[in-house]
């Protein structure tokens, strides 16, 4: 898996991002491979929730494994 942060880019008619060339070389990507991209739109929100529930039971580490787990799962 590969996750990065980037900023949208307009090239022409169409839009892209730039994808780092150590990640490039660490994954063994090159020009012409096909790959999956989940975009998220990074947002204040998430920064602002944290906290809100004082009294959740679960730790925080189990629950961001379980989050990645389903969000990269196939």
């Amino acid at each position: 898996m590969l996750e990065f942060e980037s900023k949208v880019k307009k090239w022409g008619n169409s839009f892209g991002v730039i994808i780092p060339k150590g990640e490039l070389k660490e994954k063994t990507l090159k020009e012409n491979d096909v790959i999956v991209v989940i975009a998220m739109k990074k947002s204040d929100a998430v920064k602002e929730s944290f906290g809100l529930l004082k009294n959740w039971k679960t730790p925080t580490q189990k629950l961001k494994d379980n989050l990645r787990k389903d969000l990269y799962a196939r």
